[in-house]
């Protein structure tokens, strides 16, 4: 379970800031890990990743730091986005570095018994209120991203 191909195409993705991009193909295995080293390489509750035969960084490499004595966690040196778990024989990438995380989608979850307890319960959190998302959404509306796109952006320049 969750081995399975999720995708043949090329996909692309990259960090938050664009100094690093990538082109990954035979994406498969793409899973949701509880470990501690995840919880704290994402600083989030999970790491999402997805295990790729091949990946060709098209604008610069990630730097990397070895997590253990077998793992290097390889991310961007200028806006700290997480992009890969490199192990021998093999490497996964972050889903949500990918251009279309959602063509990724987890098919499994690894060291459940890690899991942060409220995970349990996402799901069943309650929403923003209409009238709290209306202004949620005004104050978004006046930012100015300065992200790079969801694409690939030949001419993009990372701000510093």
């Amino acid at each position: 379970m969750g081995s399975e191909k999720v995708s043949e195409a090329p996909l692309t993705g990259g960090c938050q800031c664009g100094a690093v991009r990538f082109r990954a193909t035979g994406a498969s295995r793409a899973s949701i890990c509880h470990c501690r080293m995840c919880q704290k390489a994402f600083a989030a509750p999970f790491g999402a990743l997805v295990y790729v035969e091949s990946v060709e960084w098209t604008r610069a490499e990630p730097k990397r730091f070895q997590s253990s004595n077998v793992i290097k966690r390889g991310f961007c040196g200028d806006c700290g986005t997480p992009l890969t778990y490199e192990f021998e024989g093999g490497i996964d990438l972050a889903i949500c570095a990918f251009d279309d995380p959602s063509a990724l989608p987890p098919l499994l979850q690894l060291d459940k018994k890690s899991a942060v307890p409220w995970c349990e319960n996402l799901a069943n959190l309650p929403e923003r209120s209409v009238e709290a998302q209306q202004k949620a959404e005004l104050y978004q509306s006046r930012l100015v991203s300065f992200q790079h796109p969801d694409h690939e952006e030949m001419d993009w320049k990372p701000r510093k």
